[in-house]
């Protein structure tokens, strides 16, 4: 079934036997690919995790180690809907995944495929190519199918007999290897080699230095004993900049020559052109020359500037960078608080989470995950920021603190006689942004950790991308609340309770963007009996459009207090529209009615239709006459339609968000919502008005519901009947 995942708590496989590995290694012999990687699924929490790699350094996929089954990656992705997902090259890599992209920029193929069977889930196998000139053909695609259901029936019989799981080493070769020629015996090679006036070097996959001849020794300033069995950039510092590791990736993955000049610190520069193959990298090391065409027609070698304090390894680098795209969509904190839950706290290993405010000179619990209970977290909300905690301690100082087992949370917070949440360890790193604090960020461990440097310094960046997305929600809740808290205050909190006449409202706010719209209704007592409702929608979703919606409802109450006809009421409410200067306009519909009479008179400017269902349960369209939309032509005019009301009768009266859709036609919409009418019956209308918002909020995806709705129900009772009226809830 496609998004839901099932397996067991643990995946075995048997003692003794490369499965994983072999399995792999059949898979790219068959299709020819150049690298691949293997993902068991954890269950708890489900993630899946990076068993065995091939063909690449494990350090390129460093940011998908561990992937959440909600991370838009191709493996997870494949997994979740059970299918094989294709990637032909770097555009499309950069078109559906962004941040894959992002991470690596290089011209390559990619297949990702599930390992499951019909009733469970176990993992994921990705492949790389460095370039096809087409898909996979079909045989391919059935051999690769074929394999990933085999391994996946191997784990399943693994799993039923509880057989052990034993790790299984990365494979950094290809399946296949190209031996050195036999004409020519490997010491005379290396004579042969050491005589070059330029340096060589060769490099494994992992990026290992395996050969290098005196010259390339001397130009790098580092014996060659230094250099043997050490990553060329850690063997020499000033190579340890990622943008000249960023070519060796890209040579490997892309398998074409690159090429970049550096400069040394004695301030000369040399320039390293890479050639790589399926089982490693051969590097000429010579003096720069002045930038032009090689011999290839290629560009000329690409200058580097040399980095300062520059890491040494480009992991925390990649693990940064791959999650600023998703970080970048959260809006508002919940958002940032369910991704960090979803992408990075698994990513890091933390089993949970917890993201702190402050206010007032209090700590605030913004939002957690993963705690056994509410009170876990939630009883720290509203401690005083002098409380000596490690919490208050962050949001006080911006210093990050890292606790490594409960013995140290109780040495340095002598205070607290218990673990506060049950856990082990914890990192609590402040999240600063444009040098101020705006929250802490705490990531629990259910065992004792100890937070290497290379991972502190991982942790403290993750966090500085954290505060970002963290400073925007913040700025989005608050004007959040203060847009729709200024809407309910233009909307009316409840409805006049009328003799014979039944009323209810709904508001429902778009959920597309952070403004508010220029949605209202009202519901005017007349005297007498009678009463006036109006309903209507101002052009936009901002402050302005509901600034004006205010003043158009208050008109229009002023005007029908004046005992103004309906066609009256609307007129005079376009020319104030007119006057107003304002560039917006609105449509309205004004229902003027006398439940004990039987009648009422309605008046439209470019508003949709109301519906009425008799009492026998037939439902219409009252397609009356109207004019232009309001603010428009100051000349216009809105003739009024009389229409019969019998007692039983239901008036719905509602704004486009209701009935309107991409891709739908709006007479389906209409008819559609008539047949939710009359299946409808005589159900309270409270009960009607949330079951017709519910399914307008349905049918729509609930995240890009772009427009407001807004629905108000008249129904006519008996003459001496008197019915509450609600509002919008």
């Amino acid at each position: 079934m496609v998004g839901v995942v099932e397996r067991p708590a643990s995946v075995p496989v048997p003692a003794g036997r490369p499965v994983l590995s072999l399995a792999l290694a059949s898979m790219m012999e068959d299709t020819r690919a150049q690298s691949g990687a293997l993902y068991l699924l954890a269950a708890d929490p489900p993630v899946l995790e990076m068993a065995v790699m091939a063909g690449l350094p494990r350090a390129f996929a460093a940011p998908w180690e561990r992937v959440t089954l909600h991370a838009r990656v191709p493996v997870a992705d494949a997994l979740r809907e059970r299918r094989l997902v294709w990637i032909g090259g770097e555009e499309e890599m950069a078109r559906r995944y962004p941040r894959v992209a992002v991470v690596l920029p290089y011209p390559f193929a990619m297949a990702a495929l599930p390992v499951a069977t019909a009733t469970a889930a176990y993992g994921a196998v990705f492949l790389t190519w460095p370039s096809r000139s087409s898909e996979l053909s079909e045989d391919e695609r059935r051999r690769l199918v074929s394999a990933c259901d085999g391994l996946a029936v191997r784990l399943e019989r693994a799993a039923r007999s509880n057989l052990p799981v034993h790790p299984e080493p990365d494979l950094l070769a290809a399946p296949t290897v190209d031996g050195l020629p036999g004409t020519l015996g490997a010491l005379e090679a290396v004579r042969m080699v050491a005589r070059l006036p330029y340096g060589l070097c060769s490099l494994d996959l992992d990026g290992r230095v395996g050969f290098a001849n005196a010259a390339a020794a001397g130009l790098l300033g580092v014996p060659v004993r230094r250099l043997i069995g050490d990553r060329l950039w850690s063997a020499v510092p000033w190579l340890a900049d990622p943008a000249y590791e960023d070519r060796y990736r890209a040579a490997l993955l892309g398998q074409h020559p690159t090429s970049f000049v550096a400069a040394r610190p004695a301030g000369d520069r040399l320039s390293f052109r890479l050639y790589p193959s399926r089982t490693g990298l051969s590097v000429r090391v010579g003096r720069a020359r002045p930038p032009s065409p090689d011999e290839n027609g290629e560009a000329a070698a690409r200058t580097v500037p040399p980095a300062v304090d520059a890491p040494s390894r480009l992991v925390s680098l990649s693990q940064v960078v791959s999650l600023t795209g998703a970080l970048a969509e959260a809006v508002g904190v919940r958002d940032v608080v369910q991704l960090v839950a979803d992408e990075i706290a698994p990513t890091v290993g933390a089993q949970a989470l917890a993201v702190l405010g402050s206010g007032a000179g209090r700590m605030r619990v913004l939002g957690h995950r993963g705690y056994a209970g509410p009170r876990a977290v939630e009883r720290f909300d509203g401690m005083p920021l002098t409380e000596p905690t490690p919490g208050t301690e962050v949001l006080r100082t911006g210093v990050p603190v890292f606790l490594e087992s409960v013995e140290e949370l109780r040495r340095r917070y002598p205070l607290r006689e218990e673990t506060p949440d049950g856990f082990a360890a914890w990192a609590f790193l402040p999240l600063i942004a444009s040098g101020r604090p705006v929250g802490t960020c705490v990531l629990a461990y259910d065992a004792p950790r100890s937070f290497s440097t290379d991972e502190r310094a991982v942790l403290t960046s993750l966090a500085g991308l954290v505060a970002q997305a963290l400073d925007r929600a913040l700025l989005y809740d608050a004007k959040h609340r203060l847009a729709h808290g200024l809407q309910a205050a233009l909307l009316p909190h409840t409805l006049p309770s009328l003799p014979g006449l039944e009323a209810a409202a709904r508001y429902l706010p778009a959920t597309r963007g952070m403004d508010i719209g220029g949605d209202f209704y009202d519901l005017v007592p007349t005297g007498g009996g009678a009463a006036a409702a109006v309903i209507g929608d101002v052009q936009g979703h901002n402050v302005t459009a509901a600034g004006l919606m205010g003043q158009v409802r208050t008109a229009v109450r002023a005007y029908t207090a004046a005992g103004q006809a309906p066609e009256e009421v609307m007129r005079r409410t376009n020319r104030l529209l007119i006057d107003l200067g304002t560039e917006l306009f609105a449509s309205c519909l004004y229902l003027r009615l006398t439940p004990g009479g039987g009648r009422a008179a309605l008046a439209r400017a470019g508003h949709p239709p109301p519906l009425l269902r008799r009492p026998d349960g037939e439902v219409r369209v009252l397609r009356s006459a109207g004019g232009p939309l309001l603010g428009i032509d100051p000349s216009a005019a809105y003739p009024a339609t009389e229409i019969d009301l019998a007692p039983g009768s239901l008036l719905v009266l509602y704004t486009d968000g209701l009935v309107e859709s991409p891709g739908v036609d709006l007479d389906d919409a209409l008819a559609a919502l008539g047949r939710r009418l009359a299946a409808a019956g005589d159900l309270p209308l409270d009960e009607l008005a949330d079951r017709l918002v519910g399914h307008a909020a349905e049918a729509e995806d609930a995240a890009e519901r772009a427009d407001d709705i807004a629905v108000l129900l008249l129904r006519t009772r008996g003459e001496n009947s008197q019915v509450s009226s609600s509002g919008p809830g």
